[in-house]
């Protein structure tokens, strides 16, 4: 029987290390937007900081139902409308966690919850209705619909985590390590224990986004809060050139069902 392929990248080094530059320019690019633009303009209105963060969302929110509708409707895979997606769900991610965490008063915790039982109340949805939640099975626009749901409740729940984790004691480079760490056990994982890969994928994929998130404050937070204080656009360009570049050069081909069978 032909591999039936899928709408999604195979899973190689290449993939995370895209993902992981992709999370960081999200939390760069959406603090960019959410802080320094339209937090800048509320303050100089007189308005409280929650209308950067509402903004904010809703302007990533559209890019990301637009790029989701192409990539959705689109009848083959394409690697920069893919990545292009993944930029948008990890970018808004980073608006609506603020906007949860910070403006409806639950904070890290109460968040962090919120969205672990979404991310796993997408899963389940998932399985159940279609029996499977690899990346493999992302050929049909059904099991497409159920990626991009559970993608952006990961990305939202990732940034709310890097963001409880880095504000306490452990600070933005201990929390990289943390979330480093988890990602090594998750590789070992991989290769050495039975563990469902579906399983290990997505808790990698949550993991990539809260690492990410960690690292860009890193980037660009001021140094009284144990960051660099670089400039976010400028910190943001840099990513959007290293992801650019690595499309370009690294091997872009889709999952493929075989493929993935023979993996586990």
């Amino acid at each position: 029987m032909a591999d039936a392929v899928a709408k999604v990248p195979a899973v190689t080094a290449g993939f995370w290390i895209i993902k992981i530059l992709a999370t960081t320019l999200g939390e760069t690019a959406g603090d960019s937007v959410s802080m320094s633009w339209l937090g800048e303009t509320s303050a100089t209105a007189g308005q409280s900081g929650l209308n950067g963060y509402v903004v904010g969302t809703a302007i990533f929110g559209a890019a990301l139902l637009i790029l989701a509708f192409l990539q959705i409707r689109a009848r083959r895979f394409h690697a920069w409308l893919y990545w292009a997606t993944i930029i948008a769900s990890t970018t808004a991610g980073t608006t609506l966690a603020d906007f949860a965490t910070r403006s409806l008063g639950i904070g890290y915790p109460g968040g962090s919850l919120l969205l672990l039982a979404l991310v796993l109340g997408s899963l389940f949805a998932w399985h159940r209705t279609l029996g499977e939640i690899s990346a493999a099975s992302v050929h049909t626009r059904e099991a497409e619909l159920f990626y991009w749901i559970t993608i952006t409740f990961s990305q939202t729940l990732g940034t709310a985590l890097g963001d409880w984790v880095a504000d306490g004691s452990l600070g933005y480079l201990g929390a990289a390590m943390i979330f480093g760490g988890a990602l090594a056990l998750v590789a070992l994982a991989h290769y050495f224990t039975r563990v469902p890969k579906p399983m290990l994928f997505w808790t990698a994929f949550i993991l990539t986004r809260p690492l990410g998130a960690v690292v860009g404050d890193f980037l660009d937070k001021p140094v009284s809060s144990g960051g660099l204080e670089l400039s976010r656009l400028a910190a943001s360009a840099v990513l959007a050139a290293a992801i650019v570049m690595l499309i370009a050069l690294l091997p872009q081909r889709p999952e493929s069902v075989a493929a993935q069978e023979r993996l586990e």
